[in-house]
């Protein structure tokens, strides 16, 4: 089986943004299909439709996070708090890393358009973004989150 770190930069490397391919890298655990998967991370590569925001590798981590994790009883403010508290750990983990969970930061120097119509996946696209490090990171740092979780049950 393949990891989930390797599985969210082939993913990357084959086309899809950001948010996609750490979100599909975990299709095991969150039992959606490839389709649905697709669909439901789509819109938050590129920082959130390529408005350079939050880091769509990120976003994925945390969509991920939520279907392991997160809460439905909207009156529980203490599960709330912790649900919370895992994101924020995740983000901190990357942050301590990369210094940003911010796409337009971390992509500095290299893209800050945000034209809605993405950049053609060439040879040269994956040689000079680094975003293939990214979406392999935030799966390492989930994954071992995720073994913290299990540990602790």
């Amino acid at each position: 089986m393949t990891s989930h770190v390797t599985r969210a930069v082939e993913l990357f490397c084959s086309g899809c943004n950001c948010a996609q391919a750490v979100f599909c890298a975990y299709e095991d655990l969150t039992c959606y299909s490839h389709e649905d998967a697709m669909r439901i991370s789509s819109s938050f590569g590129g920082g959130l439709g390529r408005m350079r925001e939050v880091c769509g590798a990120m976003s994925g981590a945390a969509m991920v996070a939520g279907v392991l994790y997160g809460y439905t009883e909207t009156d529980d403010d203490k599960t709330k708090a912790a649900h919370y508290k895992l994101i924020q750990d995740i983000a901190g983990r990357f942050k301590e890393k990369y210094g940003t969970i911010l796409c337009r930061d971390l992509l500095k120097g290299i893209s800050d358009s945000t034209d809605p119509v993405p950049d053609a996946r060439t040879a040269e696209y994956y040689k000079k973004r680094p975003c293939a490090r990214f979406v392999g990171a935030i799966a390492e740092i989930l994954d071992g989150i995720l073994a913290e979780k299990e540990a602790e049950a």
